[in-house]
Order: structure tokens, then sequence, then C-alpha cells
């Protein structure tokens, strides 16, 4: 057997976040002229070389050490979202960042999303060592424990008010549970009761807009009535986005060439300015390198042996793809339109620093299943 060094880095995962950079700053300076932020770039670059340094200190700090204190952190986390409706900065009437003089705003949530991973991980893995064949009544309880759990940061980042995020809040936590082991019979609970809510929450809105203000609030009832305006193709973003994709061919109108203008270019439309610039091969080929990148990460889950480590690669992967399905099908009229960034290609500070912690613990993971080779 031999020893590989304490921090050999899988370049099957590394060189796809080094072609996602490039990818992200290429965008941002080719769309900069529709863009009503200054510096975005050097901002990114920056963000990236900060997120790359995190990932060495996350490889440095080691995973059992973060698991250790999943719950520390979780704590601070959700200080961290309840301290918003104090501290917090409004943005287009939403409460969901921290102004820090200097640096910029500061977004808890995305933070939140690596820490319920942790904190799922480690209760997950903890459960399934007390409990190796567990009781109907036992599963029960871990189910109401891990629901106490999501609860919390859920309602705080629901208030601020962010949606988007509760909802991978939750996927991140379905996911996480589906391969935990638990009966099946939960999950098909767990749907019933989520489309019964689903159901009555619509039929009020259907029935009647004004009984629907009265008891959820206008604020919910504005998130409502733009998740269904991609059921008629209608909004301004979105026709803009659709026509800024659909005229581009095959090589796109050029990097820094912009016939048509859309909001949020830089972050939740990131990617039809990306295939606005570059087209449909361009398209193609971010779209190969984000399935090549999941793909990578799944058999990475399916290769480790540490139950706690699969879990942190399946939260991790849950995330990773569902912004990629959204983010992407929204920019087509497909999906409701939510805010959800495209991971490692989206601007933003807390979204990149919060995957590149993440991608520290992968560095981890892999490391301990490369460390010992015939």
């Amino acid at each position: 057997m031999k020893n590989i060094s304490k921090y050999k880095i899988d370049k099957s995962i590394l060189l796809p976040i080094l072609v996602f950079a490039a990818i992200s700053v290429l965008t941002l300076y080719g769309t900069d002229s529709i863009l009503n932020v200054d510096n975005l770039v050097p901002k990114q670059i920056i963000w990236y070389a900060i997120g790359f340094a995190i990932i060495y200190i996350v490889m440095t700090i080691g995973n059992t050490f973060i698991y250790r204190i999943s719950w520390f952190l979780y704590g601070i986390g959700c200080l961290a979202l309840f301290g918003l409706f104090f501290f917090g900065t409004s943005i287009n009437d939403a409460t969901c960042w921290y102004t820090i003089k200097g640096i910029g705003t500061f977004q808890p949530s995305e933070f939140m999303k690596i820490i319920l991973i942790i904190t799922n991980a480690s209760l997950i893995s903890k459960f399934n060592e007390d409990f190796p064949s567990p009781s109907v009544r036992e599963e029960f309880m871990f189910l109401v424990k891990m629901a106490l759990v999501l609860l919390l940061p859920s309602v705080l980042t629901f208030m601020q008010p962010d949606t988007g995020v509760v909802l991978i809040y939750f996927l991140i936590t379905f996911v996480m549970l589906f391969i935990s082991g638990i009966r099946y019979r939960w999950f098909a609970m767990i749907f019933g009761i989520g489309i019964f809510f689903i159901v009555l929450v619509l039929g009020i809105y259907f029935i009647s807009q004004d009984l629907f203000i009265k008891i959820f609030g206008t604020s919910f009832f504005l998130r409502v009535d733009r998740l269904l305006d991609w059921s008629n193709q209608s909004g301004y973003q979105l026709e803009n986005s659709l026509s800024s994709i659909g005229s581009a061919g095959l090589f796109g109108h050029g990097l820094t060439n912009n016939p048509i203008y859309f909001p949020e270019a830089e972050t939740d439309f990131i990617f039809a300015a990306y295939s606005s610039h570059f087209g449909f091969i361009g398209a193609v080929v971010l779209l190969s390198l984000l399935a090549y990148f999941d793909i990578r990460l799944i058999n990475l889950a399916l290769k480790t042996n540490k139950l706690v480590n699969k879990y942190v690669v399946a939260g991790v992967v849950g995330m990773l793809i569902y912004q990629q399905v959204q983010n992407i099908g929204m920019t087509f009229g497909m999906l409701p339109i939510t805010g959800i960034t495209l991971p490692f290609i989206s601007y933003g500070g807390s979204s990149l620093l919060s995957y590149m912690i993440a991608m520290g613990m992968i560095f981890n993971i892999s490391n301990e299943n490369m460390r010992y080779t015939n």
C-alpha cells in the first residue's frame, strides 16, 4: 500500500471548477454593457481566489472536525438568519443580506444550505449507528427530529422572503433521507401531505385572491403570482431571455454583443446571457460539463464507504442538480422563476464561497478514497 499526499487533489473534480470559473468571468465580461453593477469581473475573480483559499482551509481542518461542530454551525447559521430581521439590508423587497462596509453584501441562507447538509449528514449517520434495524416508532421520532432541524431555518428564510432557498432546504433534506435507508412508506406520506397543502394553497389562490391575501398576506401572494408566470410564458424578463437564447443561433452573437436586454443577467439569468454570447454549441458544452461534474460527484458517493461522507455528497449533488435544472429551466420558461442562481457560474460572493466550502469537503472525501492505493 502506498501513502498518497495528504492534500492530493482529485483533478476530475478540480478541472471542471476551473473551467466554470473561466466561463463565469467571460460571461460577466461579455454582459458588462447591460449590467447596472460596476466591477463584477474583478470582484468575481477575487471571490474565486478566496474560494480556492477556503477549499485549502477546509482540507486543512478536515471533515471530522466539521462534523463534530455541526450543531454549533447550525446554531450560528440560524442566529445569522434571525439577525437579518434587525440588521439586514433590503434589496428588491427582500431582506436576505447583511451589508459589510468595504466588502459588499453577505447572504446567510447560502451558507445555511451547506450547514444543513452537514447537520443532516451527522444526524442520519448517528441514527444509523444507534439503530441498525430501527422500528417504525424509532424512524418516526427520527423524522420528527429531522423536520424540526429543517423547519427553523426554513421559516426564518421564508420570512425574508426567499422561497427559492427554502425549496433547496427541502430538496437537500429529501435527497439525504431518501438514501438513508428508512422505509419508503414515509416518502409516500410526505408526498401526500405536500400535495394536499399545495392543492389547498393554489385552490384558495384561484378561487379568491382577496381571501388568499387575507390568509397568507400580500408578500406570499406576490411570490405565488410570480411562480405562476411561467405557465403562460409571461413576464418581461422571461420573454427577453427566450428571445436572447432563440436568436443566438449555433455560435451566438459574440462575447460583447448584447442585442437584447433582460434584468439579472449576472445572476438568475446568466445561462441566457452565456447562450446569447456562445450560441447553441456553447450551451451544449456547458451542459455537458455540468453533467460530467455531477456524474463525477455521484460516482464519488457510490465509492465512499463512510456513511456520513456518502450523505454529504448526496446532499451536495442534490443541491447542485436542483439548482442547475431550476435555473436553466426557468430561462426557457419550462419552470417557475424562483431567483435561484446557477452554481459556480452566476455572480455572487456568498453563493460561490458556500459552494467552495462544499467542494473542500468533497476533496476531503475524495482524498480519503485515494489515500492508499495498491
